[in-house]
């Protein structure tokens, strides 16, 4: 699979998104996935299911060394001292001794950055991880990072479908060098039913969700789409076998819209859009 190169960082350009797989579903599909061809798998502490990921990495036979996986540490675990403890139980239940990606889920207006940035990368000179990054930060947070980290931030994971204008956070990640993740990238069951989409996708004999990835993918945006069946991980990894043409590209460009954001917790910082 392809990648893209980031400060150091080789990230293959589709991923698996492992958010709401548990148990036994979990285990079976990221072992499909691995055998159908990615590279990449996304996890997080919150998501309460890396020792699934770590076991279906195992059962997959394939080298740990041709796997990217990135996982995350919740808002509410940034204070240094925490940090490094929530490193060391995503290790145990992963059973790696070391990430490919390791991220701050969300920021916390309630623990200062300078802290949490300072225990990303130490957690990085230590070898705990071979790669940091940010999730869901806006352009000010990414900057205040950028300025703050003594290792490189190679990574921003963010919200991404053809509805949410990202325009701003994307030119400022790129203005650090910064590879994007983009997460929803199918803006949660919206795109199956996207008429421009449909039609699109009728024109290449591929399904609105395969043009809304590639959509992304052509903008070097990584997409992490996340499926509970077998046959939508073969479906997803075809978005890498068309292109789509600038016209294209263009009129899905269109579809960006100012509600469209899905995610918006509590701890979510000020968007710049």
């Amino acid at each position: 699979m392809q990648v893209i190169e980031a400060k150091g960082a080789r990230i293959p350009v589709l991923g698996f998104g492992t958010m709401t797989l548990k148990e036994d579903l979990c285990i079976e599909l990221v072992e499909a996935a691995l055998h159908l061809g990615y590279r990449h798998l996304d996890t997080a502490q919150m998501y309460g299911n890396e020792r699934e990921v770590g076991a279906g990495v195992k059962r997959s036979g394939i080298k740990r060394e041709e796997i990217f996986i990135t996982t995350k540490v919740w808002f509410n675990r940034l204070a240094p001292g925490d940090f490094e403890r929530s490193v060391e139980e995503s290790l145990e239940k992963l059973g790696l001794p070391w990430v490919d990606l390791l991220m701050i889920h969300w920021p916390n207006a309630e623990i200062p950055l300078a802290g949490s940035i300072a225990a990303l990368c130490k957690v990085k000179q230590a070898g705990l991880a071979k790669n940091i990054g940010v999730a869901n930060f806006n352009i000010a947070l990414l900057e205040e990072a950028n300025t703050l980290a003594t290792q490189p931030l190679a990574a921003l994971q963010i919200e991404a479908h053809p509805y949410l204008d990202q325009t701003k956070i994307l030119a400022a990640a790129r203005r650090h060098g910064m590879a994007v993740v983009g997460y929803c990238p199918l803006a949660r069951g919206k795109v199956p039913s996207d008429a421009v989409l449909q039609r699109i996708g009728r024109a290449h004999g591929k399904s609105p969700a395969q043009v809304s990835l590639r959509f992304l993918v052509q903008q070097n945006i990584i997409p992490i789409p996340r499926t509970s069946k077998r046959e939508r991980l073969a479906e997803n990894l075809g978005s890498l076998e068309f292109r789509l043409s600038d016209a294209e590209m263009a009129e899905i460009g269109k579809l960006k819209r100012p509600d469209a954001r899905l995610v918006s917790p509590p701890q979510a910082p000020q968007w710049d859009n």
